[in-house]
């Protein structure tokens, strides 16, 4: 029994060993495929140097379906920017804006104010009118009349110069004008001014505003004016510096372009000297009230 029992383990142990050396010569003969596999023949080898690209460079120079026309000088001139933005020939043109004739009710008593502007002429020089004012309690506190001629220097800008006519306070007076009126970057609309007049009377008046659009219509238009005197001019209550600055805030609806109600808040303070005079009459150097108006152009 023992013997046999030798034998027939001897028997699994070549059998076992027989099998492993047939597994591991399978491998190498697989492994043998797989390294043959990535080798290309030279007949797959494609050879562009052989290929006929004539057909290619015959195509691309076949005319465009749609031909370019070639530019001529016309097209040329007509891709340069204008020379001025607003230039619309020799014509005579004109322009009136009331942009402000509002009225108001406050513990002081009740008032109107006004500010109008206009021009006639072509876009290269132009007959200017600008008026501004203001009543409270039935009297004029301020008015004046501008008659300025004017014309281009800068892209948006044009150059006045001419008079102012001073109504009200104080007896009439008559100024020369000088400044600018144009359109600041971000579409910030500027007038500044400076008037001189007799003995050595000299003044300036810088105002600047922005419309802001909420809807198509609603519009809100912050605006800011000051002025600065360089002599005191007792009799219309001016002192000398920085007189009076006055800051509004308007919301209008526009029902066409050519006329919007508004209403809005208006504050105004006055400086220095100016203030100094206004105390000693007894009047108040700030104010801020409510207003309702107009605003239209035609």
């Amino acid at each position: 029994m023992i013997a046999m029992r030798i034998r027939h383990r001897g028997i699994a142990i070549i059998a076992t060993a027989a099998l492993v050396a047939g597994n591991a010569q399978a491998q190498q003969h697989d492994h043998g495929r797989h390294a043959a596999q990535p080798v290309e023949s030279q007949d797959d080898i494609v050879d562009h140097s052989k290929m006929d690209h004539a057909q290619h460079r015959a195509t691309s120079t076949q005319p465009p379906l749609t031909p370019i026309p070639p530019l001529t000088d016309a097209d040329l001139e007509a891709a340069k920017p204008p020379a001025h933005a607003h230039d619309h020939g020799s014509g005579v043109f004109s322009y009136l804006l009331f942009d402000r004739l509002e009225t108001w009710a406050a513990d002081r008593g009740s008032g109107q104010a006004w500010e109008a502007q206009g021009w006639i002429g072509t876009d290269r020089h132009r007959l200017w009118l600008r008026s501004e004012g203001e009543r409270s309690g039935g009297r004029t506190e301020s008015a004046d009349l501008e008659v300025l001629y004017g014309r281009p220097v800068a892209r948006w800008w044009d150059l006045v110069v001419g008079v102012r006519h001073d109504l009200a306070p104080g007896p009439q007076r008559d100024d020369i004008a000088i400044g600018v009126v144009g359109t600041a970057p971000y579409k910030f609309e500027v007038e500044a001014t400076a008037y001189l007049g007799a003995s050595g009377r000299s003044a300036a008046r810088i105002s600047t505003e922005y419309e802001l659009l909420l809807t198509h219509r609603l519009i809100l238009q912050p605006k800011i004016e000051a002025e600065w005197h360089g002599r005191d001019d007792r009799s219309r209550g001016i002192g000398s510096g920085l007189g009076k600055v006055e800051t509004g805030l308007r919301l209008r609806y526009e029902f066409t372009r050519k006329f919007a109600p508004y209403v809005g808040v208006v504050h105004e303070r006055s400086f220095g000297a100016t203030a100094d005079l206004l105390r000693d009459e007894g009047e108040a150097a700030h104010d801020t009230r409510m207003v309702a108006g107009v605003r239209f152009w035609f």
